[in-house]
């Protein structure tokens, strides 16, 4: 894809039909499972004496994992996916469909999500700070996206003309809700994290932290028979 004139290489893996079934216990292990694919190919590829320069790099640096909007809290589904796969990947929630509930729903849906979040200790992705490293503007920037998890997006390929522009938007009787308007959802925000402002920090964590946990864990239990 080209974004501002850069062009960037991306890959989107969807998961069609995750949640459909009562037991999904089949879902959480393959996803899981896919992940870790990844790390052990680059864990393979660094024992190697002679590594190929052809290598391509497949780890999965970020999960947007999306949640109903039911209004009340997390489902019991939603906290056991992102307790297992939060020590493996950046994990974003992001509340799908955002424009079924009211302003004042959605506000309050979020902070449930984040209390659910926060009470069984799910580890998100949730801009973190250096005090040390970070100027003011980046300290700044990360608080108010923390402040806005989970992000509230809506979907749509409908444009429509508005004022002389052409927006993405989802038609009611009422009137229209805009995609990429930051006071109608925050798919904007969370497009930019992911392609521009945020997109090398995920990837240095999913190397510096998450991977070398798995790196070390695999060559311990390698170790022990």
């Amino acid at each position: 894809m080209e974004e501002d004139g850069t062009k960037l290489s991306l890959t989107i893996i969807d998961t069609p039909g995750f949640g459909d079934n009562i037991n999904n216990e089949g879902s959480f292990s393959e996803i899981l499972k896919y992940i870790e694919a990844q790390y052990d190919e680059i864990l393979a590829q660094e024992s190697r004496i002679k590594r190929n320069p052809k290598f391509q790099d497949n780890r999965v640096h970020v999960v947007l994992y999306f949640i109903q909007p039911t209004g009340h809290a997390l489902r019991e589904m939603d906290i056991e996916f992102m307790r297992r796969l939060s020590p493996r990947v950046n994990l974003i929630p992001v509340i799908a469909k955002a424009d079924s509930m009211t302003p004042s729903e959605l506000a309050l849906f979020k902070q449930r999500i984040m209390d659910d979040i926060n009470f069984f200790k799910i580890p998100i992705y949730d801009f973190p700070i250096d005090p040390e490293e970070d100027d003011e503007d980046t300290k700044e920037e990360n608080d108010a996206l923390r402040k806005l998890l989970p992000f509230s997006v809506i979907g749509s390929e409908t444009e429509v003309k508005v004022g002389g522009r052409v927006v993405r938007c989802r038609q009611y009787p009422w009137g229209i809700v805009e995609v990429d308007n930051d006071k109608h959802c925050d798919f904007s925000k969370l497009r930019y994290i992911l392609l521009s402002s945020h997109l090398q920090d995920l990837k240095e964590i999913t190397h510096d932290i998450l991977y070398e946990q798995f790196r070390t864990e695999r060559l311990s239990q390698e170790a022990n028979g």
